[in-house]
């Protein structure tokens, strides 16, 4: 840890919405541990949800064990760009701070807090949750990101493809602070209980496998190539079967789709769902199954390890590289574009399931690594770290 100089060093930290339970784990942390290493953090959140988060659940503030400003009620999009922007901006005006770290790099807003920290000769820093497979790769895009990573004096990425899509727009190694993700897990979550759980467990029948999806019912997840991979599948395990939980857009069609793939009997549609349930599901599932075609990270593949269940990731997914331990050690990867890979990975977890307890056992030492406590240790060291480099 690099140690902090005599003065308080005084952060602020930007965020975008309150709902995030997984940032208020991380945040809480920073508040505690921030203030035992000579770091004054404050948080804003500029609204408390977005549009596209309401039918996946309401805001659980238990999560937010810290201090923090709310900028606006109700969702992201309700206000303005115009009403955002003067809004943060009037608050880095109204509450001086030695660093300010902005959410993003992709919104106007986040472009006017650059702009406004420069003209204060304010350091800044910024959150970037990217890589390489998210979005098309437009000139213009590209030109922007490289300006504004260049006028930050240090960056804030999570996972080893994150870091990699930094190097790529030049960002000097030094000004990119790595960080680990961490999921927000209940309350009571205690993974001595979760692996003894197996232990006292009937092992899976590798005939029936049960696969799992969780998430946004919305085109970029790539459910309808899963529901087609898992027709695949049938034809080798007639009685495997399929949950989907999860809300979105694209639900009516999903449906029509199972119904025209004749998997209606083995296919179950059921809602969103809290983790507390969604953690019943992991023990009983094969794996958790998430092919995505564009996926910063992934974080319901914490979630799934943190509960001993393996998963089967597209490569698409920031992740992969982190905890997605290929040859059935975490799970099992495949291309995006490729259906039948993505049925084969399905089809080599179910057979690499046999021995349930082993294969927890090793999920949940993976995930041990990424916990709120070190990532937010990552945080403090990375706000120090960009404190004490010239301006």
């Amino acid at each position: 840890m690099i140690r902090s100089r005599s003065a308080p060093l005084k952060v602020a930290i930007y965020h975008s919405i309150l709902w995030s339970k997984y940032k208020g784990v991380v945040f809480s942390q920073v508040h505690s541990r921030g203030a035992q290493e000579g770091i004054s953090a404050s948080f804003i959140q500029i609204a408390e949800t977005e549009n596209e988060r309401v039918a996946l659940g309401g805001i659980d503030l238990s999560y937010h064990k810290y201090p923090y400003r709310l900028l606006f009620h109700g969702s992201y999009e309700s206000s303005s760009i115009l009403r955002r922007s003067i809004a943060l901006l009037k608050d880095i005006w109204r509450n001086p701070s030695d660093l300010v770290i902005i959410p993003g790099y992709h919104r106007t807003e986040y472009w006017a807090m650059l702009l406004f920290c420069m003209c204060l000769r304010r350091r800044r820093a910024v959150f970037c949750d990217s890589t390489k497979f998210d979005k098309p790769h437009l000139p213009w895009r590209e030109f922007a990101k490289r300006r504004f990573f260049r006028r930050c004096q240090g960056i804030f990425c999570y996972g080893i493809r994150s870091r990699e899509y930094l190097l790529g727009y030049g960002v000097k190694e030094a000004r990119i602070n790595y960080r680990r993700q961490a999921a927000a897990l209940p309350h009571d979550y205690d993974p001595a209980a979760i692996l003894k759980s197996y232990r006292n467990s009937d092992q899976p029948d590798a005939g029936s496998p049960r696969f799992l999806y969780v998430g946004r019912l919305s085109r970029e997840k790539g459910i309808t190539d899963l529901l087609r991979a898992f027709a695949s599948v049938q034809k080798t395990m007639p009685r495997a079967s399929l949950d989907i939980v999860g809300a979105g857009p694209l639900e009516k069609q999903l449906r029509s789709e199972t119904r025209q793939l004749r998997l209606a009997d083995s296919v179950n549609f059921l809602g969103p769902k809290g983790l507390d349930e969604i953690a019943t599901m992991f023990r009983a599932s094969t794996a958790l199954v998430l092919p995505s075609r564009s996926e910063p990270w992934g974080l319901v593949v914490n979630e799934a390890l943190s509960y001993g269940c393996p998963v089967v990731v597209s490569n698409a997914c920031g992740c992969v590289p982190d905890l997605v331990l290929n040859d059935n050690i975490t799970g099992f990867t495949f291309d995006p574009a490729d259906i039948q890979g993505l049925a084969s990975a399905l089809i080599s977890s179910a057979q690499g399931n046999k021995n349930r307890q082993e294969v927890a056992t090793r999920c949940l030492e993976i995930i041990s690594n990424f916990t709120p406590e070190r990532a937010a240790l990552q945080i403090i060291e990375g706000c120090l770290r960009i404190a004490s480099q010239p301006y």
